[in-house]
């Protein structure tokens, strides 16, 4: 059966080219029938199932062409896994009601911060909606990750390739030899890649509640975003009114957006550090090898499974190890102060502000999508005891010092404890609100910090002749060091 007119034939003339009259020979010399093949997968019968087939294999084929990751199949898979279960379409009054919860939410806000709200209009998004919206901030941040791990998931099938006789025989089987074989086994790699980049962007859709789940900003403006369908979700079970949830939720997206946009340094900050640290990741060749052989080299998606399965090299070098402290602590002082300012904003207006709270932290804390999320992509794990270390360190400073005090840490990196500090953190806000007027003092530690007054460390550690100025970390670094608790305002000199 050699008629180019068989739906499994074109397949094959498809895959193969000119080596396809080999490939029906070997498959029929193995007992395999086509035909019978092509009856029972009703491609015969139907000629569009036909050419949907072919066309998915030339899209994938041309996709991962000359790419180490293949993003579009990453955006559709991302887009497939959201859509699982029904993603409607976000109605007229559905998106009324969100915006109404965000308005409220601005309102509380305003007693509690004097961070300002986005001027820009919020948006209330399916969960396609927010694939669309955050995927290229997703590329940046895990990209450099998934690039590594394609070139090593490529390197660890290569050689699976050369050392399995087997796995010769059947490539000899199917007709492919040479460049035609290489070009397919180049392409898987990418092609894996792509699919699990995606299902970790679609697995976090599925539960974002807005742009700012992961304490990272995820969109390129500083917008407040819900998503309905999450929000409804999470508030299945709590026992509590839908409208009380929606404002919660929308509370939390708001502050973060607030504490953004009045720290414009922080997003650059945060998304440079983990670029760092993504960057310096190594796989563990061992690790990978034998997930690929227990996945098997011929189902991507298999494939695609195993990369989640402890494929990171377990040690960390010096500067790895440095950018992960700095992010795990600048998450916790982000996530700290967006719970405490919340629950001060929330307690007059919502009945069961505890319980709901106390459940966000508990979501956070037994590995919701965001720690799913980072630990898939990039080996990182959060330690949700810093979180309630911040929490408490914030709650301490708005009651020792008012929220105007407490909200001028945020004007430059170098006035936040460090993660040392952040263990200690009793004992860092002691020495930031010791002194007869803190707040005096840390104005006057910012303007030198801003006009580049510290100059370098003299032996005796003073900045200046005075000796006066706290002191702080040569070159004013952005990064947190154990000179940085130092640094903060109203320090002992």
């Amino acid at each position: 059966m050699t008629d180019d007119t068989t739906p499994w034939m074109q397949l094959l003339r498809e895959l193969f080219g000119d080596d396809a009259d080999a490939a029906l020979e070997q498959l029929q010399s193995m007992g395999m029938d086509p035909e019978a093949l092509a009856s029972a997968s009703g491609m015969a019968a139907s000629p569009g199932m036909m050419d949907h087939v072919l066309s998915q294999i030339r899209a994938l084929m041309s996709q991962s062409e000359g790419e180490d990751v293949n993003w579009t199949l990453a955006h559709d898979v991302a887009r497939g896994v959201a859509a699982q279960g029904g993603d409607p379409t976000v109605s007229a009054t559905v998106a009324a009601t969100h915006r109404e919860a965000v308005s409220r939410a601005e309102l509380w806000l305003d007693a509690v911060t004097d961070f300002d709200p986005s001027p820009l209009p919020p948006r209330v998004w399916s969960r396609a909606e927010w694939v669309e919206a955050t995927m290229p901030t997703w590329r940046v941040l895990a990209g450099p990750v998934a690039v590594s791990v394609s070139h090593a998931l490529g390197a660890v099938l290569r050689g699976e390739a050369e050392d399995d006789d087997s796995s010769d025989d059947a490539l000899s089987a199917f007709g492919l030899e040479g460049g035609q074989a290489q070009g397919i086994m180049n392409s898987v790699s990418p092609t894996v890649c792509g699919m699990h980049m995606g299902q970790a962007a679609g697995e976090m859709a599925r539960e974002a509640f807005g742009g700012t789940d992961l304490g990272i900003p995820l969109l390129p403006d500083s917008r407040v975003a819900l998503v309905p369908q999450a929000i409804t979700d999470f508030a299945e079970g709590l026992d509590i009114d839908d409208d009380e949830v929606r404002s919660f939720v929308a509370l939390r997206e708001a502050a973060h957006v607030r504490l953004f946009a009045a720290a414009p340094w922080l997003p650059g900050q945060l998304h440079a550090a983990i670029e760092r640290y993504a960057g310096g990741i190594s796989i563990d060749p061992e690790a990978l090898d034998a997930a690929v052989r227990d996945a098997g080299a011929g189902d991507p998606a298999k494939l695609q499974q195993a990369l989640s399965r402890g494929i990171f090299a377990p040690s960390h070098s010096e500067s790895q190890s440095a950018s992960l402290e700095s992010i795990e602590t600048m998450l916790a002082l982000i996530e700290g102060w967006v719970d405490d300012v919340t629950m001060r904003a929330a307690a007059p207006h919502l009945p069961h502000i505890g319980p709901l709270r106390e459940m966000m932290r508990r979501r956070r804390a037994s590995g919701g999508p965001a720690e799913d999320v980072f630990a898939s992509l990039l080996g990182l794990e959060l330690r949700p005891r810093r979180l309630r270390d911040a929490s408490s360190l914030w709650a301490a400073l708005s009651a020792r010092l008012g929220s105007d005090a407490r909200d001028k840490f945020w004007s430059h990196p170098d006035l936040l404890p460090d993660a040392e500090a952040l263990g200690d953190w009793k004992a860092w806000v002691d020495k930031a609100v010791s002194g007869p007027d803190p707040d005096d003092e840390m104005d006057r530690d910012l303007e030198k910090l801003l006009s580049g007054g510290f100059g370098p460390h003299s032996e005796d550690g003073a900045d200046t002749p005075s000796g006066d100025a706290p002191e702080t970390p040569e070159g004013g670094s952005t990064e947190g060091t154990e000179d940085g608790p130092d640094d903060a305002p109203g320090r002992d000199s």
